[in-house]
């Protein structure tokens, strides 16, 4: 049977695989107020492990993956659904990340979801907007270890959310990699920073917010040593900035960077952040940067429970729904030929695969949703046009890794299924391939249909179709593309269809 959600009252936890750090938070929301129950940290430095080819070294996966067996320990007794593990842009880049992440889901006994920038960025301002409400226009930073997000928005809803590559491990180690420190580097750092920001001028120009906050450890580390020495009450100002970085050129090396508040591991990594900090105040007119009380790991817990709300009503639906909604609209969908396919293929689903995960159900709906959004690009193949918007586009609280199995769904729509044959040896997969498939197929007339005229048994690796000789007699033309269909299963090794007539 598959797992019953847990109760909204259990406690809840965030993996977060960050470039610089690591972190596991578990907390729990009661009457729409948020309450932290425990909070581990590992400085893992993920980012740093990335190669000159875009690879993870092997030293930098056995810190990751000793960090997530310590994390496990912490986690015994949690269920699936009370555990979700997202990772950033280190992993984003990583050209072996998937091989990394089997080891990391091994060890740490949970999934783990490789999410894109703007969905970090919207996580980041979930936690924040959660923490510290208010309703005033604000901008919300976050300086992580290899990207850098930006945020805007009002009360809970952000505005507009970016991600922008370039953050403290990943600029430390260009320009600070030997360890010296000077202000001819802070200078090209600045540059540097600069030119992966400046895109987002306009999008988060001063006049559009009234309040910054700023997320996450450089933050935190600047302005605990601001608030240490004296020289601000921990808010941070071009000012402050401007003392910091002459004191870490003073130092001039970064073993010797031993102010009051920056932890001896963070040093490494202090010039990258204070550069980006700079170049954020001085390019956006940031006057006055104050340290907020939400981050991603937040974000993460807050945006779980939401679906876990949704699944107690008669009809679940979170982001993620919205998200599929406004991509219908974007791309023009026929939304009446795709609540068909959707009606079908999920009745079909029910059938033959009662026990499966919710999520499972929901990924095959979603597929049908939008198996035709690639019909905005052309007529011809659209179903590999569909399938590439699904594993590109920005759609809020998906994860990249999602989104790939609803693209691969998209793919095997239609013709032959050698495009889709390695995913095809998960049977989840093949059974939620074909239900689309047929589905797509008994809707081809994009007319009223009987959603209840096609029936689906499995019988160990054969999928039985039933349907009366009533109905095969009105539709020949349906009836022949199903013959088509089954010989085209026939000739893979996965699932084989069977028809009434066999």
């Amino acid at each position: 049977m598959p797992e019953a959600p847990p109760p909204l009252t259990a406690p809840l936890a965030a993996v977060d695989l960050g470039s610089n750090s690591f972190r596991l938070e578990i907390g729990r929301l009661q009457r729409g107020r948020y309450r932290r129950i425990d909070y581990l940290k590992e400085m893992v430095r993920l980012g740093g492990g990335l190669d000159a080819d875009g690879m993870l070294t092997e030293a930098a996966a056995e810190r990751g993956l000793a960090c997530l067996r310590y994390f496990s320990h912490r986690l015994a007794g949690f269920a699936g659904g009370q555990v979700r593990a997202v990772a950033t842009q280190t992993l984003r880049e990583a050209k072996n990340r998937n091989a990394f992440l089997a080891r990391a889901e091994q060890v740490l006994g949970y999934p783990i979801e490789v999410i894109s920038g703007r969905e970090e960025a919207r996580l980041i301002y979930a936690g924040v907007a959660h923490l510290q409400p208010g309703d005033e226009p604000r901008l919300v930073v976050d300086i992580g270890g290899r990207s850098t997000e930006m945020i805007l928005g009002a009360g809970r809803l952000p505005a507009v959310a970016e991600s922008f590559q370039v953050g403290c491990v990943g600029l430390s180690m260009r320009l600070f990699g030997d360890g010296a420190v000077s202000a001819e580097r802070f200078r090209e750092a600045q540059v540097a920073a600069g030119a992966e920001l400046e895109e987002g001028l306009q999008a988060f120009a001063p006049d559009r917010w009234q309040l910054a906050l700023g997320a996450s450890g450089t933050v935190g580390a600047v302005s605990q040593w601001l608030a240490a020495t004296g020289v601000s009450d921990g808010r941070i100002t071009p000012e402050g900035l401007r003392w910091c970085i002459a004191r870490c050129i003073e130092a001039g090396h970064v073993d010797a960077l031993k102010f009051p508040g920056v932890k001896p591991e963070r040093r490494a990594v202090l010039p990258g952040g204070l550069a980006i900090l700079y170049t954020l105040a001085a390019n956006f007119g940031i006057h006055e940067l104050r340290p907020a009380k939400g981050a991603l790991r937040q974000g993460v817990i807050i945006d779980l429970h939401e679906r876990l709300e949704a699944l107690q009503r008669a009809r679940p639906g979170d982001m993620r729904d919205r998200s599929v909604a406004e991509l219908q609209q974007r791309f023009g969908v026929d939304a009446a030929q795709a609540a068909r396919v959707r009606s079908v293929a999920l009745a079909l689903f029910d059938g033959a695969c009662p026990d499966a995960d919710i999520d499972e159900r929901r990924e095959l709906g979603w597929a049908c949703d939008l198996h035709e959004v690639g019909l905005m690009v052309s007529h011809h193949d659209h179903h590999r046009h569909s399938a590439y918007l699904m594993d590109h586009v920005d759609a809020p609280g998906f994860s990249q890794s999602q989104q790939r199995r609803i693209g691969e769904l998209v793919l095997g729509q239609r013709g032959g299924l050698r495009k889709v044959e390695p995913a095809l040896a998960s049977p989840v997969f093949a059974w939620q391939v074909l239900c689309l498939r047929l589905a797509v197929i008994k809707c081809h007339a994009r007319g009223p249909i009987d959603r209840g005229a096609l029936t689906l048994v499995p019988r160990g690796r054969q999928a039985h179709l039933g349907y009366t000789e009533a109905w095969a007699a009105s539709r020949p033309r349906t009836v022949y593309l199903l013959r088509q269909e089954a010989e085209a299963w026939g000739r893979n090794g996965w699932l084989r269809m069977v028809l009434p007539q066999e």
